[in-house]
């Protein structure tokens, strides 16, 4: 019989493998190909092509060109790797070349960027990672008004920074966005005669005129000057003159005088081409549209406005300006990358000598067996931007905890309301579409609760499709993952926390040392009523129980979830005890950090996602421990879209029948040497 049991099992783990192969290939063409493209990527690209910018050489024309064009960023710190963002998504949508971008960054910058190009996973598209402190005192010595500090500085280092073997570089700030191919830009170079090597744009402002303000004399520069936001580098050519040297005599010699920059680089590198004007290459304006405070429309905008090519944001406040009609057209190209879905740029319309045009089938949606589109969007890679916010929050205690935490945005006046009765650290993963990423920056930056909180990380794992599956097993392991506290709060966002969990929580645990395999349960609660009273303590909460307002959470509809807590020992308790773990048993537990065993994947939408992870901590030797006094209370909300599929569907209960197969199998073969499994089969 256990035999037969066992075949049967592996069978399924063959047929569970075997379908997630082939959805990694049908995701590609379901996603990003075919019919499915024609409804979503073809709007998101229209309303690009709808503004008057130039659009001829669309990432979605076909071309053959092998060019591998290099580019330069310097990306410092939780907003720019936001920003840049945008301006990467611009190139990619236009452009018909290889890229290969070197980022010189701050440890901040790298992790974010590494785990989000780790995770959108772009074809013909390198990146690369330069550390700045390894470089920093290049420029440390420079004394800089800008209020990009130190950064702003960096560019001046990259014949330091890149390998010898980099000849030429287009240097690009992380304010910019792209209304064409940045392989047009490249071709420039073959324009540069045998002096120049370095192209730029004039400054489109009176800045190096002096006549801005009286009494105010400006670094030296030919003419207006020019702006360093986009930069054509000759690499090799600057080497054979000495650059590093060139520029650091200049600025020693100008500093005598001016004392500090006031726009970093540019005041450097201008004052060195004064000097030595035959470096100096002038590249058509339209390539760098500068939106300063002092831009001068009448110097590029009027007479190019249909041929803007890249689109320079010196200054924030412009992109939300909707009342000038003279940028209304750039803000539209701005909130359309920031919003357009990045997905859509993983497969671009490049071929070369050494490459065939990808061809994929397209499916039509009656074709689409249910089971097979979960088990294609548990295989999906899925881009993540972590610490998507500025987050600062250092924990200095072993008895720390972080609420770990899950949501798409429509719960965010949920999410909200936790925040407000939970003053720890916050670990969260935000399931949305590029759109709605920036819902959550204006969300955040209008709540009176979330506004001024730095110890709340949002984490955004972006939808491949508007119709993607909630990955929430993928969501808990990447706000796991960035948890900084030793141990962490596994939790649901429609719950809020008893007033002073938090201190509760910390107190408790440096009051009472348990085994590292503890695993502390919170009991839940739920309300019959949507407005409801927040009880302050486990006596009120009791009378509000015998008044019938709370009642265990899922009493009623699901009570082995939360049986195994013994609710009614719970209410006469003044200390902690230990339980065992029963069928089906999903508690909200905290536990330590460290070899904390991660959520299985496989689970998506709605079922088992949590009790598989319960029952792995149960087989991992966990103990199970119910704390004698906090608390947490389920908000209602209407069901989920994932609980009614699993309600109506059988093919969506069928293929999670098939997952729980599989992972028996991964446990039994993970455990089964120190683990007695058989009650898990029973």
């Amino acid at each position: 019989m256990r035999k037969n049991h066992k075949h049967k099992i592996l069978i399924s783990i063959c047929i569970f493998v075997f379908i997630a192969t082939i959805c990694r290939f049908y995701v590609k063409s379901r996603l990003f190909n075919g019919n499915y493209q024609n409804k979503e990527a073809i709007v998101q690209r229209n309303k690009i092509r709808h503004v008057p910018i130039n659009t001829e050489t669309a990432a979605y024309t076909a071309r053959k060109d092998c060019t591998t064009v290099h580019i330069c960023i310097v990306c410092a710190g939780y907003t720019a790797s936001r920003q840049v963002v945008t301006l990467i998504k611009s190139l990619l949508f236009y452009r018909t070349s290889k890229l290969h971008v070197h980022f010189i960054v701050n440890g901040v910058s790298r992790t974010i960027l590494r785990n989000l190009f780790q995770t959108w996973d772009i074809p013909h598209f390198v990146v690369s990672f330069y550390q700045a402190s390894d470089f920093i005192d290049e420029v440390s010595w420079i004394p800089n008004k800008h209020y990009s500090g130190v950064y702003g500085l960096m560019k001046l280092t990259i014949l330091t920074v890149l390998p010898t073997n980099v000849g030429k570089i287009i240097v690009l700030d992380t304010d910019l966005i792209f209304a064409h191919d940045v392989t047009e830009i490249w071709r420039y170079f073959d324009k540069f005669d045998e002096n120049e090597a370095i192209g730029l744009v004039e400054n489109q402002s009176d800045w190096y005129l002096g006549t801005l303000w009286e009494n105010y004399t400006p670094w030296p520069a030919i003419g207006r000057g020019f702006n360093t936001g986009l930069i054509l580098l000759d690499c090799m050519k600057l080497r054979a003159i000495g650059w590093q040297s060139k520029w650091k005599e200049v600025a020693q010699t100008d500093l005598k005088h001016f004392l500090s920059t006031a726009l970093a680089d540019q005041d450097i590198i201008n004052s060195v081409l004064s000097h030595n004007a035959s470096l100096l290459h002038v590249l058509p304006c339209y390539w760098n549209l500068q939106l300063s405070d002092h831009m001068r429309m009448d110097l590029c905008y009027k007479q190019h406005k249909h041929e803007v090519k890249v689109i320079h944001w010196n200054t924030r406040r412009k992109q939300n300006n909707r009342h000038d009609e003279n940028i209304k057209s750039l803000t539209d190209v701005f909130r359309t990358f920031t919003e357009l879905n990045g997905a859509f740029l993983r497969h671009p319309r490049i071929t070369c000598s050494t490459d065939d045009p990808e061809i994929y089938q397209s499916l039509d949606d009656t074709d689409f067996d249910m089971c097979l589109d979960l088990i294609s969007s548990a295989a999906s890679l899925h881009r993540t931007h972590i610490f998507y916010l500025p987050f600062d929050y250092h924990s200095n205690s072993a008895t720390d905890v972080s609420i770990i935490v899950h949501l798409t945005i429509d719960r965010l006046t949920v999410f909200e309301a936790m925040c407000k009765h939970w003053e720890g650290p916050i670990s969260a993963a935000f399931f949305t579409t590029d759109a709605e990423a920036q819902t959550l920056v204006d969300f955040v930056k209008l709540s009176p609760v979330l506004m001024d909180r730095t110890n709340i990380g949002y984490h955004i794992v972006y939808k491949n499709s508007n119709h993607a599956v909630y990955p929430i097993n993928l969501l808990r392991n990447v706000a796991l993952k960035q948890s900084v506290t030793d141990h962490v709060f596994l939790y649901d966002v429609d719950f809020v926390p008893m007033p002073g969990l938090f201190t509760y929580l910390t107190s408790y645990l440096a009051e009472h040392t348990k085994s590292p395999k503890t695993a502390y349960i919170v009991p839940a609660f739920e309300s019959f009523w949507y407005k409801f009273k927040m009880p302050q303590t486990k006596s009120v909460l009791h009378k509000q129980i015998g008044r019938g307002v709370f009642t265990s959470f899922r009493s009623y509809m699901w009570p082995q979830g939360h049986a195994a807590t013994n609710f009614s020992r719970w209410k006469t308790t003044k200390e902690a005890y230990p339980v065992q773990w029963e069928t089906n048993f999903e508690p909200y537990v905290v536990v330590k950090k460290q070899n904390l065993p991660l959520y299985d994947q496989a689970f998506i939408g709605f079922g088992w996602n949590k009790i598989s992870h319960i029952i792995e901590l149960d087989a991992a030797g966990y103990q199970f421990v119910v704390l004698p006094f906090g608390f947490i209370i389920h908000i209602p909300h209407a069901p989920s879209v994932d609980l009614s599929k699993f309600r109506s569907s059988p093919s969506y209960r069928e293929c999670l029948n098939i997952a729980k197969e599989a992972f028996f199998e991964k446990l039994r073969s993970k455990y089964h040497k120190t683990t007695d499994l058989s009650k898990y089969f029973t």
